[in-house]
């Protein structure tokens, strides 16, 4: 997630919550237990035992939706108000994660992810037959390497990584593990306007001083063609080509800070150029229709977690900012054939997130289950976002502005296993039908060697 080899944040959810991912697949962690029993940053490293590690993470979903599932619901609302409901099973995520350290301070690691648990496809441009897009999929859902990266540690302050590495941009993003977010689902404000797990390759310099994490990357562009009304930039980190186009290049920072007990606070940020990172690179130059229009994406991003006294709390902040929204719109129509890869809808200027959601155990009420480590969390969630707010000249899609409430329980028999429960309701403005849902699923985080 729309998650990691920072399965390392593995480690991150195995082992601390206050722990960045990276450093969990460093084993640089700051404490030994998930974030839903342990954000204590003074925490000792666990004692590394082997040099190799193998750990993965993975969720099993069912979900019955009480609204109409057809594509035109937004459109013609009315005529869909009395829809039946509909059901879904689902593996939203399946996680493999590989991790070696060769010593003198170089570290190799691997993730590999099954969403949806399926494969996907590519597509391919035919010059032979007059350019001519051909697509192949055997099943839905996608099968991705999500990281792989070769670091060289220095100390504690002060590490390089290279390779496939985690855009720690937004909460869910920086800690994207199913132990990490009470909803059966990521939770769907930021995981519908940004990428989700968001992977990219480039470089990352990052380190830890005191009470003070920071990380900096330099990384490829996003694909302004990829761009949706429906989600923003959220799939504009995907290549339908067997490599990655880096025309243009961005750059994303996080800091975190620990001071507080219990509690950690995180600044993020992503700027990047988005237009003329495709393929055919034949947008740009003397004459051409959009050779000036640059797609600039600006992010920048709150986020907190307090676990403390058997209260859990999380929140976040986000506002994206894409630079000639109209332009790209109109350059994504002009060149988007009903069989290329890219799409057609609007985009708009900005998008925007919020979202928290609290947590208390009631087994801590109880000295025998207490002691047992068993943890029963009821929680309530709420989101609100749009992930399309026009410029001046474009249409106004009312129904991508939307809130949801959610209320459910989270329960660990142990601590790398949760069982999840909820009721969610979508709101929309009054044109539109309201969606709700209840979902269950179950979801396990660790290492097995």
């Amino acid at each position: 997630m729309k998650t990691s080899m920072l399965f390392a944040s593995c480690l991150l959810c195995a082992l601390s919550a206050s722990a960045h991912p990276s450093d969990v697949a460093d084993g640089k962690t700051d404490g030994a237990k998930t974030e839903a029993s342990s954000s204590n940053p003074k925490e000792e490293s666990p004692r590394k035992t082997s040099r190799l590690r193998i750990g993965g993470y993975g969720e099993a979903v069912y979900s019955r939706n009480f609204y109409s599932d057809n594509v035109y619901r937004y459109t013609r609302p009315g005529d869909y108000k009395n829809d039946p409901s509909h059901g879904r099973f689902d593996i939203p995520h399946a996680v493999i994660y590989l991790s070696y350290d060769f010593g003198k301070g170089w570290k190799v690691s691997t993730e590999i992810e099954f969403e949806h648990g399926g494969s996907g496809g590519s597509h391919e441009q035919e010059f032979e037959e007059a350019g001519e897009w051909e697509q192949e999929v055997e099943k839905g859902g996608e099968v991705e390497l999500e990281q792989f990266w070769i670091e060289k540690s220095f100390c504690d302050a002060f590490n390089i990584r290279a390779g496939h590495i985690i855009v720690p941009v937004g909460l869910t993003n920086a800690y994207h593990e199913p132990l990490n977010f009470f909803t059966v689902y990521r939770p769907e404000g930021e995981a519908t306007i940004f990428p989700c797990t968001w992977h990219e390759t480039g470089v990352s310099l990052w380190g830890r001083a005191k009470d003070w994490r920071y990380e900096v990357q330099m990384t490829a562009g996003l694909d302004a063609f990829l761009f949706s009304r429906d989600n923003w930039i959220q799939n504009g980190n995907h290549s339908t080509f067997e490599f990655k186009v880096a025309n243009k290049y961005a750059v994303a920072a996080r800091v975190d800070n620990y001071s507080v007990k219990g509690l950690r606070m995180g600044l993020s940020g992503y700027y990047g150029y988005s237009m003329h990172n495709t393929q055919p690179h034949d947008q740009e130059g003397a004459g051409k229709p959009y050779d000036k229009v640059k797609g600039e994406v600006l992010i920048g991003a709150f986020d907190f977690t307090y676990n403390d006294h058997n209260w859990i709390v999380r929140g976040n902040a986000d506002y994206g900012y894409l630079g000639d929204a109209a332009e790209i719109t109109r350059a994504k129509r002009g060149v988007s054939s009903n069989n290329s890869p890219y799409d057609k809808t609007s985009v708009g200027k900005n998008a925007v997130a919020i979202g928290i959601e609290a947590g208390y155990d009631l087994f801590s009420l109880w000295h025998k289950l207490k002691d047992k480590e068993q943890k029963l969390y009821v929680f309530g969630r709420y989101d609100y976002y749009d992930s399309c707010i026009p410029e001046a000249t474009q249409t106004r899609y009312d129904y991508t502005r939307r809130q949801c409430m959610t209320f459910g329980f989270n329960y660990h028999p142990i601590e790398q296993i949760v069982v999840k429960g909820q009721f969610a309701k979508r709101f929309f403005t009054h044109a539109y039908n309201d969606e709700p849902s209840v979902s269950l699923g179950i979801a396990y985080m660790g290492f097995f060697l």
